[in-house]
């Protein structure tokens, strides 16, 4: 993850004007580009950040997950078998899926 990611992120989230950052993502190099819009505190950005980082981790495993699942198209042929009264792609669909779940749990 790119080191300002969650700064800029959270800097969009609390402040709607236009901004810049430096490299360094200290505060106070933050070009304000909007004068007329009430910049956010130092204190609100780093919240921010922290509360972003933590659902960031929290959500790793969908990440994990999404790269390992079975791609949908042998979902949709799985449904369309099961249309027709057969459902053994479907099973082993769903049975890939749950690998991929127990590898990857839900914290």
């Amino acid at each position: 993850m790119e080191s300002n990611y969650f700064l800029i992120e959270a800097i969009k989230k609390l402040y709607s004007g236009t901004f810049s950052v430096t490299e360094t993502g200290i505060y106070e190099e933050i070009e304000w580009l909007s004068e007329d819009i009430e910049k956010p505190t130092l204190e609100e950005i780093q919240a921010e950040v922290q509360r972003l980082e933590e659902e960031w981790e929290k959500t790793e495993y969908q990440r994990f997950r999404s790269k390992e699942y079975p791609p949908l198209e042998d979902f949709v042929d799985a449904y369309y078998w099961v249309q027709k009264g057969e459902s053994t792609l479907m099973d082993e669909y769903i049975s890939r899926c749950d690998e991929v779940k127990e590898k990857y749990p839900k914290s």
